[in-house]
């Protein structure tokens, strides 16, 4: 056996074992608890504060608690602060370790949804995780996981996540300040509890931001692969392709599929005219990748285009394919003849 190998399955071990040990004594983390050790830590307590949410993280253990408890024991904006660093390293600690474990073997076993499903959140990518971080729908500590399966750059997942688990931080950690302050018997009561709720509000009116954010016409208008493409194009189906790249790109190296027509996204807004013809049937959007592309379907959608695609791996995908590609109406399989 590899020795690559063995040290997975030694660390899959150590972690399944290390979970099951926390799980087990999950009741001796709570807020008393927590105190008593930041402040026996004396000035090192932020430090073992953010230590123990990085390894509860990494262990499946709550963070509303230790979150809650940061408030209550370093105020609203170092509690914050303590709780948000400790959170990230946690979840970038669990990234890597899934990379490091299935990444590759799941990459190459993945098909059918899976794989759709993982090549969705890859292009995605930040949107996609300004999405989980500020959207409470997914469990956070298994997702952290998860996403160390996918391909989404390790820089990606660390600035997005510390940037979009700020709203929830800063509402829990306030929340923790408040109760402190509530026992305490401290003044000001009445505002900073209806401050607590403001931001929990806050934190609830989030999924219709991140609509935005995400680009919900994109999703709305469906993608397809160029693999789709090429398969619906020789069945002579109705389709058209409109190609968004500048004209120098669309006659350069990768060339441009027979039929399609060009359109540069800068000129696109003023030059929707030449498209009416396409607004109800299916239209093809296709760029280099699928940045550009993914601008214009978003622009089409909204201006009533109602089957627009997204050809979601592009010009890239479609050369990568060996499919024949066109340079100033020249076919290069014949140019090279």
């Amino acid at each position: 056996m590899k020795r690559k190998s063995v040290s997975r399955i030694a660390l899959f071990a150590a972690l399944a074992a290390a979970i099951a040990l926390a799980y087990a004594y999950r009741g001796l983390l709570n807020v008393a608890a927590l105190e008593g050790w930041v402040n026996n830590a004396g000035a090192l307590g932020p430090l073992l504060y953010m230590a123990v949410y990085a390894i509860a993280t990494v262990l499946f253990l709550p963070g509303s608690v230790i979150t809650l408890a940061g408030g209550a024991l370093f105020g609203p904006v170092w509690g914050t602060f303590y709780s948000l660093t400790g959170a990230t390293v946690g979840a970038t600690i669990a990234f890597l370790i899934a990379r490091y474990l299935a990444s590759d073997w799941v990459h190459h076993k993945a098909g059918g949804w899976t794989k759709q499903l993982i090549e969705g959140v890859e292009q995605e990518g930040w949107r996609f995780i300004a999405f989980v971080r500020l959207v409470p729908l997914f469990p956070f500590n298994l997702l952290n996981y998860a996403l160390g399966l996918t391909r989404i750059g390790l820089l990606s997942y660390v600035v997005g996540s510390y940037i979009f688990m700020l709203p929830g931080a800063l509402a829990y950690t306030y929340l923790g300040y408040v109760g402190r302050e509530a026992v305490a018997g401290g003044e000001g009561l009445i505002q900073k509890g209806l401050l607590a709720l403001a931001l929990l509000s806050v934190v609830a009116f989030l999924p219709s931001l991140i609509k935005r954010l995400r680009g919900a016409p994109t999703a709305a208008a469906g993608k397809l692969s160029s693999a789709d493409l090429k398969q619906r194009i020789e069945r002579h189906d109705d389709i058209a392709v409109l190609d968004v790249r500048p004209g120098k790109d669309y006659t350069g190296p990768l060339g441009h599929i027979a039929g399609s027509r060009n359109i540069p996204i800068d000129e696109l807004p003023r030059r929707l005219a030449e498209l009416d013809v396409y607004r109800d049937r299916p239209l093809a959007v296709i760029c280099r990748t699928n940045r550009m592309s993914g601008k214009a379907v978003e622009l089409l959608y909204a201006e009533g285009f109602t089957q627009t695609l997204l050809v979601s791996d592009g010009m890239v995908g479609w050369k990568k394919h060996g499919f024949d590609t066109h340079e100033n109406g020249v076919g290069q399989e014949q140019k090279a003849d």
